[in-house]
């Protein structure tokens, strides 16, 4: 038997990772750091995410003890039946042995790198760590450097969230362990010191812990899994054990040089968040404040760096929790410290998941839209069950409005959900033109969907069709055609025609369903000229409610637009106007892209503006609006990240939309950016606007690169000349060639 105090004799593979040479402060020229001047006190408010689509991680930052709390994507409990609910994983703690006080503290996270940084000066000795969640690689590393040889004395713990027994052998502590309902899982932290030696304790409730002892600095790998599968067939159980996956990881990982985890990591991460850059009305970077203070003074300067800052951290947290091969982006990603969570951190159907993916295609991020996708696929079969048990007869199926990971559903059935979900199934073929894709995986799910509604329609005596029963959420009386359910029928009609059309397929059941499209209770101008929520023309001019379900129409639908549906567009509008712009923090968020794709530019932006506003923490009451908090996380409250993502998305619509078929470039372009650039927005039909500039709100340079060929149809606010001298007009259409880039610029 081994000694419970054993030191550890490093191998050539640790020395060799543990002694790599520790990179500067990133000098980032951009504009793309969070940062703070001291350690963060609060889980939701203060820490910094970071995350592999798998694992997550909340960095605290402390002097005297780190604290990262962390995630594991798939530790859900429930079942086929019960929602079941997110956990938290659990912590990582590392109680340094030091009394001098630390000056010079910066804590940092920089999004373009997907790395945090924290420096801080002890005595005489300069620390700095550097962390980061790797993708290819699959660990959580902490990298602990300093100025001085033998600087770090230290003690590393693991606290399992669930109270399991902290186990260790060597350098590495164990979690492993099953929740109530089977669920396997396992965490490994191995511990690589440079210099020194390390030597296995237990503390008094018999839990091991890592003793460092005298080590110039040191490296952490941190790995978890569970045995979810989300294969019912399989009982959503992997066969692999977690413990098992963790050791395979863990021992690919230790045989790289940090230096290569490093490269490996920013490599894989900045091919998908360097596709979009972004700058708005000449900003200059803020970066002598910390972000806390810059949002406090935001409002004073108009600091149009931060709402840049804002949309690529949203494509930092979609990045960062939504990667292929794992779940969706759940209500808060993938961080999560309770085991009673908001909401149980859950799939919600009735917006909130479906948020969460409308930046995918527009930001350039179509690859890690297929976790939703792949999650849809794996509910068919336990919901088609679940649906026969509750309207009989039917084909197809649909969702409750809570969901989880097993199929598992509560709360009110949310009919047309599945439907809402199938929008962002095509959408995934509209930006792409992937015809594989939309054969075998699109095109089948669809159809079962269009078939559920096929069955679950009402047909009146005068032909006209409505869904029965609905409830606009979450929010009025339950009625027959309530507009909400209407306007997504309709569209997933819409997508379905055109599915097999492209496909050339079905033509029967294609005409059979633009028959019931045709037939289908349509959007209703009421008697103050707002958009009616209901048939019955019930609405209030004074009521506000958080949820305006009634305009999906206008986004992200497509049925209502200022240029094809110009009555029903100002209709949307009456009806923004009177919900008014304070709101929760995903509601604003949705109102954004709704003023965007009514072309108001500067409502749009009055929106954003009122959405970069700081939040305290904990006790605020949600139902009195949302903001931020001082690490950019979106307060519900509490921290939603559908708004974050949202907020995304809403930029993205002011500077580009191509929901009716045409390229509409700078469609919402507020009074605040009247000049700057993007490069990387993505148009439907795969057109890629590789460089946008603008000057006085009008175009001065345009780049567009076609990925799949085809028409480009332009929408334009000036008038641009081609490479031939060819004039545009303000509305423009050319053939285009698969890769061929197309660049225009302002007419004299």
């Amino acid at each position: 038997m081994r000694k419970i105090y054993l030191v550890i004799l490093l191998t050539t593979a640790l020395v060799q990772l543990g002694t790599a040479q520790h990179p500067n402060i990133i000098k980032n020229k951009n504009n793309l750091l969070l940062w703070a001047n001291k350690p963060a006190a609060d889980w939701m408010t203060e820490a910094y995410p970071i995350g592999n689509g798998r694992i997550g991680a909340m960095v605290f930052g402390g002097v005297k003890q780190e604290h990262i709390q962390f995630n594991e994507q798939s530790l859900w409990t429930g079942d086929e039946k019960e929602t079941g609910a997110y956990q938290a994983f659990g912590d990582l703690f590392i109680d340094f042995d030091k009394t001098s006080d630390s000056t010079a503290y910066r804590r940092q996270l920089d999004i373009s790198k997907a790395v945090q940084q924290i420096t801080y000066k002890s005595g005489t000795v300069n620390y700095s760590r550097e962390y980061f969640c790797s993708f290819p690689d699959k660990v959580l590393v902490l990298r602990y450097s300093a100025g001085k040889k033998g600087a770090y004395n230290a003690v590393l713990r693991l606290k399992d969230a669930h109270g399991a027994k902290i186990t260790g052998n060597g350098a590495t502590l164990n979690i492993n362990s099953t929740l109530d309902n089977g669920l396997a899982y396992a965490a490994a932290v191995r511990v690589i010191p440079n210099g020194g030696n390390l030597a296995l304790v237990k503390d008094a409730n018999g839990n091991a812990q890592i003793a460092i002892n005298k080590a110039d600095g040191f490296t952490v790998l941190l790995t978890a899994a569970t045995d979810y599968s989300n294969q019912q067939a399989k009982k959503w159980r992997d066969e692999v054990m977690p413990s098992a996956k963790n050791e395979k990881i863990m021992t690919a990982a230790v045989a790289k040089p940090y230096s290569q985890l490093l490269t490996r990591h920013i490599k894989d991460y900045t091919n998908l968040f360097s596709r979009v850059k972004l700058s708005l009305g000449n900003a200059q970077a803020s970066s002598a404040k910390t972000t806390y203070q810059r949002i406090v003074d935001y409002k004073k300067n108009n600091d149009t760096s931060l709402e840049e800052l804002l949309f690529q951290y949203g494509r930092y947290l979609f990045i960062s929790s939504s990667r292929r091969g794992g779940l969706p982006a759940n209500l808060q990603g993938l961080w999560n410290n309770s085991n009673n969570p908001p909401w149980r951190s859950d799939y919600h159907s009735n917006i909130n998941i479906q948020m969460n993916y409308w930046l995918a295609g527009p930001t350039n991020l179509a690859e890690c839209e297929w976790p939703y996708i792949d999650y849809i696929n794996s509910m068919r079969s336990v919901k088609k069950q679940r649906t026969l048990e509750e309207y009989p007869g039917v084909r197809g199926w649909t969702v409750r409005t809570e969901n989880g990971v097993f199929g598992g559903q509560g709360y009110l059935w949310n009919t047309p959900g599945s439907a809402w979900y199938m929008q962002a199934v095509w959408d995934h073929y509209a930006f792409t033109k992937d015809v594989a894709y939309l054969r075998n995986t699109a095109y089948p799910v669809v159809k079962e969907i269009v078939e559920f509604w096929d069955d679950h329609l009402k047909r009146r005596d005068d032909g006209t069709l409505v869904a029965p029963m609905g409830w606009s959420p979450e929010h009025g009386p339950t009625e027959d055609g309530v507009t909400h359910d209407q306007e997504i029928i309709y569209d997933l009609f819409t997508n379905y025609i055109e599915a097999a059309t492209i496909l050339n397929i079905d033509k029967p059941y294609r005409d059979r369903v633009a028959d019931m499209r045709a037939h289908l209770l349509k959007p209703k101008i009421g008697k103050w000229g707002q958009l009616q929520e209901w048939e019955t023309d019930r609405d209030d001019p004074k009521d506000n409610h958080r949820h305006i379900s009634h305009l999906y129409a206008l986004h992200p639908g497509r049925q209502i637009s200022p240029t094809t549906t110009p009555e029903l567009a100002e209709a949307a509008r009456v009806t923004l106007q009177a919900r008014g712009d304070e709101s929760t923090g995903w509601s604003m968020a949705w109102k954004m892209n709704f003023w965007a794709r009514l072309h108001d530019g500067n409502h749009a932006h009055k929106i954003l503006s009122n959405f970069i506003t700081l939040v305290g923490g904990a006790g605020v009451d949600y139902n009195k609006g949302g903001g931020i908090y001082s690490n950019l996380f979106c307060a519900h409250p509490p921290f939603q990240i559908d708004g974050n993502l949202g907020y995304a998305a809403g930029v993205a619509e002011m500077l580009l939309q191509s929901q009716t078929g045409e390229l509409e470039l700078l469609p919402a372009l507020p009074d605040a950016w009247s000049a700057g650039k993007v490069e990387g927005l993505v148009a439907r039909g795969g057109f890629v606007i590789s460089e946008l500039q603008w000057q006085n709100k009008r175009i001065t340079k345009l780049v567009i690169t076609s990925k799949n060929g085809g028409l480009c149809k332009l929408r334009l606010p000036n008038t641009l000349i081609d490479a031939a001298g060819k004039s545009s007009g303000t509305a423009y259409t050319f053939k285009t060639k698969k890769g061929g880039i197309y660049t225009f610029k302002a007419a004299k």
